[in-house]
């Protein structure tokens, strides 16, 4: 063991030799661990994950995890990966070695999982559960797949929750008109409403835009980023998903609204953000809104959905809805299926004739 101890400052430190990704020896120092002990530790952990050793605690192989995956995905991916890494999980098996970690201790963690209850009584959403469970999987599936390790024990128990999404709901048009009256008094908030009903964007989308998106003599907007805010920074990035870039034709009405918003903005350059808030901004003015107007109360995304559900009823195809909102058509077809008219009775109607005539 390469441990020391530094003299001027009574603490130690570990000073270590490896070979890196090229087969290189590299050297490795360490400082400020109180005990000698805390310093061994740090060493060891530390050779085990550049030997990929699967000798190694959970915790440990996670550092591994994210130094290998944290690269290749957008920081908002990453961050919601490092809090349920954080919270549902290195609290549970963060001491387990990793290779020790057994179908039985996978079910014990599950059963946890389900039988959890906030201070209003209420369990995880089965989302939550999927999404929580899905993290567990891509760890162990990585360790496996790069690392050496055997199995994938939470692959084996199977999985909780589900991908179905909670009830969808949404405004109607009247509804949403009730609630658009009762923001006016904040032009801000009307606007952004305005562009998040009619023209079905994400919120983040919303919140990207800039005077530079729009083309009045087309009446377009051109969606090609999003905004999010990271620990307490604002980040503009690329879209959810390639499908995501494109471009939108907001019906006149709105066309003119936008042209008079931009116009009542002070000094505002054309990569200037034209909805300089955060989403939580939005959440309280749509609860606001809703409390005043008396409509039901629904999440901003479901803004979407309302979008998506007045073009349904007017007649629209799936895929020119999927080509408007970026999604794939598909994705339509499945979501929102119960939403388009059915067409079985004029099928078998038409099958019936078919043959009578033959």
């Amino acid at each position: 063991m390469s441990v020391y101890k530094d003299e001027k400052t009574g603490k130690w430190y570990a000073l270590t030799w490896y070979h890196d990704w090229k087969g290189e020896g590299r050297q490795k120092c360490k400082r400020g661990f109180e005990t000698k002990k805390e310093a061994q530790e740090w060493e060891m952990t530390f050779l085990k994950q550049n030997a990929a050793d699967m000798d190694m605690t959970f915790a440990a192989f996670c550092e591994l995890y994210e130094r290998d995956r944290r690269p290749r995905l957008k920081e908002s991916t990453w961050q919601t990966k490092e809090n349920i890494i954080q919270t549902k999980l290195i609290p549970i098996f963060g001491e387990f070695i990793i290779s020790e970690i057994e179908t039985k201790d996978i079910i014990a963690w599950q059963n946890e999982l389900l039988a959890y209850r906030d201070e209003k009584k209420k369990p995880y959403s089965n989302t939550y559960l999927k999404t929580i469970h899905n993290q567990m999987v891509s760890i162990l599936n990585h360790a496996v797949r790069h690392y050496g390790l055997k199995s994938n024990p939470a692959s084996k128990v199977g999985y909780i929750g589900s991908k179905e999404s909670e009830e969808m709901q949404f405004w109607t048009k009247e509804e949403y008109e009730k609630f658009s009256v009762s923001i006016m008094d904040k032009p801000m908030s009307y606007y952004a409403f305005e562009m998040l009903y009619w023209c079905g964007i994400r919120e983040g989308e919303l919140l990207a835009l800039t005077p530079g998106d729009f083309n009045f003599d087309k009446r377009t907007v051109r969606i090609n980023k999003t905004y999010q805010r990271i620990r307490g920074k604002d980040l503009i990035t690329s879209p959810k998903t390639k499908k995501s870039v494109r471009t939108v034709e907001m019906p006149e009405f709105l066309c003119d609204e936008m042209q008079d918003y931009l116009k009542s903005l002070y000094k505002v350059q054309k990569n200037d953000r034209i909805f300089p808030v955060t989403i939580n901004y939005l959440h309280h003015e749509m609860d606001r809104g809703a409390k005043e107007s008396g409509v039901k109360k629904i999440r901003i995304h479901d803004l979407r959905h309302s979008h998506i559900s007045l073009l349904i009823d007017m007649g629209f195809s799936a895929v020119a809805i999927a080509n408007r909102v970026g999604h794939e058509s598909i994705d339509i077809t499945y979501r929102y299926a119960h939403m388009f008219p059915s067409r079985q009775t004029d099928m078998a109607e038409r099958l019936n004739n078919e043959r009578k005539e033959g």
